[in-house]
């Protein structure tokens, strides 16, 4: 029989999407199940999206340019102006998604065995797209005690090999919801100048900063122009998913040239997604501040529930719609599984990711989930009633 690849072998499973068949059996079963493993919101995407997919009357389906519709990256980069990030149409291209900007812009800068430092616990598919490229994940640990900050620069310096080209961050995170600082960024400045690195910055959930904090844009830090690479997409921002529109950013001329020749390679990014994605810049501010009040309550309706739970830690994020919880559990990959397989209330269960997936360090997140606060409020306070039923019951429950 003909055998798997090397790295079929070694591609993780995704931990958000890996218990989905148990999922299915338990609906299969009539149990309702509450899903916070997994971004999805149920926010309405805005209304001009679906208006413009209704006025398309094409001809003919063609390809894009390789790059994106021109027309969106105009448009593109006027947004960001608003955000007094000056970026011109030659330094962005559009990619099917977030995940091909991150994939595109890592075989763009690093070969088979060059090295990312990365904070974990860190958004699950880095590690999928690492392996697919060949490169190796340097982690350093982020503490659920101090909310997840970025660790000491320290730590970074001390895993910089011959091998090491870059540096991530997800600002906000993701799964933790921190929110790095300014002064957190321009101290990964330094040693990215340092040691003449690249610098990925995930910006996807940008919009999302709560009690009165400002996103700082890695892209407004002067000295870092031939170093920043930034990805960002319309998926949570807009809560459009489905459409799988990303981009990547950078000023660096050779990243955007090298970056193009794979975007070509794919023909071009999709074309419905993209005029969606372009309607959906003229959404007035008044629909953010309606979301981020939204979030806000799911988010403290979370954080004080489950720290009310008996052995529960809940860190109050600061941005996104994520956060890592530590639960006094042995193994949450089990305790997960269990919660589909052989646990209900009131013919009810709940859906997390577990946190094991999140780390690149084997052992870690063992006893953590990483909840996704993408329901309404009602929904989740019975989530959060399921899960304080189900840490009662469950066999591994750490004392």
């Amino acid at each position: 029989m003909p055998t798997i690849s090397h790295k079929g072998r070694a591609m993780p499973a995704s931990p958000i999407r890996k218990l989905v068949p148990y999922a299915e059996k338990a609906k299969q079963q009539g149990k309702k199940v509450y899903h916070l493993n997994i971004g999805q919101p149920d926010i309405e995407t805005p209304p001009q999206v679906f208006d413009a997919m209704r006025k398309i009357n094409f001809k003919v389906l063609e390809y894009s340019h390789s790059a994106g519709i021109e027309s969106y990256r105009r448009k593109l980069a006027a947004y960001y102006k608003r955000y007094d990030i000056d970026i011109s149409l030659s330094e962005l291209l559009i990619t099917t998604g977030g995940s091909e900007a991150i994939t595109f812009g890592i075989m763009a800068t690093m070969d088979a065995g060059d090295e990312i430092i990365i904070p974990e616990p860190f958004y699950a598919n880095y590690n999928g797209f690492t392996v697919a490229a060949g490169v190796v994940i340097k982690p350093i640990t982020a503490k659920i005690e101090n909310g997840f900050a970025l660790p000491p620069i320290a730590e970074f310096k001390r895993l910089i090999t011959p091998r090491t080209r870059a540096i991530m961050i997800c600002n906000p995170n993701n799964p933790t919801g921190y929110l790095y600082s300014k002064e957190e960024l321009e101290q990964l400045k330094d040693i990215v100048l340092e040691h003449d690195l690249f610098l990925f910055v995930d910006e996807v959930y940008r919009d999302f900063c709560y009690d009165g904090k400002k996103h700082f844009s890695v892209l407004n830090i002067s000295g870092l122009e031939e170093h920043v690479i930034v990805i960002d997409s319309v998926s949570k921002r807009f809560s459009m998913c489905g459409a799988r529109v990303g981009n990547l950013i950078s000023r660096n001329r050779n990243v955007i040239d090298a970056v193009l020749k794979f975007a070509q390679a794919r023909l071009s990014p999709p074309t419905f997604g993209q005029i969606a994605a372009e309607a959906a810049l003229d959404v007035s501010a008044d629909y953010f501040t309606g979301v981020k009040a939204e979030y806000i309550s799911r988010r403290n309706l979370m954080v004080e529930t489950m720290n009310q739970i008996p052995g529960v830690l809940c860190p109050n994020p600061g941005g996104a719609f994520y956060t890592i919880a530590r639960l006094p559990i042995d193994d949450s990959d089990q305790f997960c599984q269990w919660l589909l397989e052989s646990f209900s209330y009131n013919n009810e269960t709940v859906m997390l990711a577990p946190a094991t997936g999140f780390y690149a360090t084997k052992g870690l997140g063992l006893d953590e989930v990483r909840i996704a606060y993408v329901l309404n409020n009602n929904d989740m306070q019975k989530a959060f009633e399921c899960l304080d039923k189900a840490l009662v019951e469950y066999p591994g429950r750490k004392l």
